[in-house]
């Protein structure tokens, strides 16, 4: 059976995926929580470490994860399908790290309302992944299949709204802001924000692979 669970000793490749969506969505809820907060120096730090928390976290499974491809000879799923899943995921938490990062060292004056509306279409993406991950251990059972694919197309809606605010943002900052160097602070940010919604989507372009490989 082609998702039958690995023997005990062979780990189990699904519960590791959960286990670094939860980290994913953990990461975002603290980022959408340090720029809802970004004026309270405080409650911005204690969001940002645990931003860096998530990532950290969400690296040390995706390490266990490559280490166990090298140890187990019959794996659920392609041994290339899970390899470019952790990393495809693995990427969008590092983008969360990034930007967290990057709105440190820029000292941004204060959050816009595009970077509001990017953060939150990114944290719906990220949950939307974790939810479509779930269902990978199910795709022997067609409701499995046919919730897993929408969630992978409610991630492509969500992709293309974030081009959309994307494209408004820049041309409304390109418009409207004097400060030549908060212009540049905040284009990085927006394309930093942009970018995690374009992982996400791939990770469910990849996710729809393995459905239609396997179901």
């Amino acid at each position: 059976m082609l998702f039958g669970k690995l023997l005990p000793r062979e780990g189990n490749f699904f519960e590791l995926f959960n286990q670094h969506a939860a980290f994913i969505v953990e990461g975002a809820r603290a980022f959408i929580a340090m720029i809802e907060n970004y004026n309270d120096l405080n409650l911005r730090e204690k969001h940002a470490n645990e931003v860096v928390a998530a990532e950290r976290a969400a690296d040390r499974i995706t390490a266990e994860v490559n280490r166990l491809l090298h140890k187990t000879f019959i794996t659920p799923i392609d041994r290339e399908q899970i390899h470019g899943l952790i990393n495809a995921m693995d990427d969008i938490v590092d983008l969360l790290q990034d930007a967290t990062e990057t709105m440190q060292l820029y000292d941004v004056r204060a959050m816009t309302e595009e970077v509001l509306r990017l953060g939150d279409l990114s944290a719906k993406c990220c949950e939307r992944v974790q939810h479509a991950v779930s269902l990978l251990p199910k795709l022997n059972q067609h409701d499995a299949i046919e919730a897993a694919i929408k969630t992978c197309e409610e991630i492509d809606k969500l992709e293309s709204d974030a081009d959309r605010v994307m494209r408004a943002a820049m041309s409304k900052l390109f418009r409207e802001e004097k400060d030549v160097r908060e212009l540049i602070k905040l284009k990085a940010i927006y394309e930093q924000l942009e970018s995690i919604s374009d992982r996400c989507e791939d990770v469910a372009n990849l996710i729809e692979g393995v459905v239609l490989e396997n179901s």
